[in-house]
């Protein structure tokens, strides 16, 4: 540090403010420190610093990479919660630990982090009580079934299938099928957001009047494509199709086009939670409901260093998706209905 006071022209004690985030240091003043730092080869020791103050200013992002496939829309969530970190001078790591909580405790004994962001929540999720047990500071992106005393934020997935619904209902459809996810699967058979949407929709067809059709679904394209053939086969007098996620909404689009199916002529497809980037893959573009991804990482991330800053807590927030235009949705027989190449 005297050594970069030096060259800087500054005293110790400024270089060691500014070091270590203690006191406000002028933007001109720190500009000279630093430069003076990247002249001496200097670099802030984070190990250090964790030794000195048992804080790291790092923290996790716990995701089980290895039971849900990532996606556009989850990148969304890493990206926003980044930024919020790096506003806060945190640093944000990924940690792609199983939902099962025995990766995660034996991490967290390493003492790595100040805290977790935990996603892809269960409604029964194991990792709470280790976080609980160990007495590590988190929050959560998504929702347990009891939430007394936990920090949370998550989608509205209540107030984005009424939204979906309402739309296609308006444009003229009563025949709508639900392409949901698969919770006979193991990985997902207490999934939060797979749950709460497929009760959404049982109760909000229900509240229309309309008939009630769910079509289990794994994250796959192929599985989409495969749920497309069978809701021909099944269910020929539907019009307009709702899919849960972004993988199958995809095969959905791409099974209806390769059976000969016009799309939104014959069949509107509408994904729940998407990007636009994602949207933009599929020929004609889809119409989404937009995942509040940026949204929700940045609220996660911000609530968990409220806690570690001691500040006030982040009340709950539920954001729903938003409605974005494509080219998959239409009033059913908006368009002459036709088979491709007939």
């Amino acid at each position: 540090m005297r050594d970069v006071a030096d060259r800087a022209g500054v005293s110790i004690a400024t270089v060691s403010f500014l070091l270590n985030d203690t006191k406000p240091v002028t933007a001109a003043t720190r500009a000279r420190v630093e430069q003076a730092m990247a002249e001496l080869g200097y670099r802030r020791n984070a190990v250090a610093r964790a030794l000195a103050s048992r804080k790291t200013h790092i923290i996790a992002m716990a995701y089980p990479a290895l039971e849900h496939r990532f996606g556009m829309s989850t990148a969304e969530f890493f990206t926003g919660a980044a930024e919020a970190a790096r506003k806060e001078s945190y640093h944000l790591v990924l940690w792609p630990v199983g939902n099962d909580g025995l990766e995660l405790r034996e991490l967290l004994g390493q003492g790595l982090v100040d805290g977790v962001v935990l996603m892809e929540v269960q409604l029964d999720d194991p990792r709470v009580d280790v976080l609980r047990e160990t007495g590590t500071p988190f929050a959560l992106i998504g929702r347990t079934t009891e939430l007394e005393g936990l920090s949370h934020v998550d989608i509205d997935f209540d107030t984005t299938v009424q939204d979906a619904i309402g739309h296609l209902y308006d444009l003229g459809h009563r025949e709508l099928v639900l392409v949901s996810g698969d919770l006979a699967d193991p990985r997902f058979h207490a999934y939060g957001p797979w749950v709460r949407t497929e009760d959404a929709y049982r109760r909000i067809v229900a509240e229309y009047g309309l008939r009630t059709v769910v079509m289990p679904c794994s994250d796959t394209t192929r599985a989409g494509q495969e749920a497309a053939e069978r809701l021909i086969h099944e269910h020929p007098e539907t019009t307009a199709i709702l899919v849960l996620n972004e993988y199958a909404a995809l095969g959905v689009v791409s099974g209806l086009r390769r059976l000969g199916r016009d799309v939104p002529g014959e069949f509107s497809v509408l994904p729940l939670l998407m990007v636009p980037e994602t949207a933009a893959m599929s020929d004609p573009e889809l119409t989404i409901m937009r995942t509040p991804g940026p949204e929700l990482g940045q609220l996660g991330t911000e609530a968990l260093i409220r806690q570690l800053e001691n500040a006030d807590p982040l009340p709950p927030q539920l954001i729903p998706a938003k409605l974005i235009p494509g080219g998959t949705v239409a009033p059913p027989g908006g368009r002459p209905g036709h088979h491709i190449g007939a």
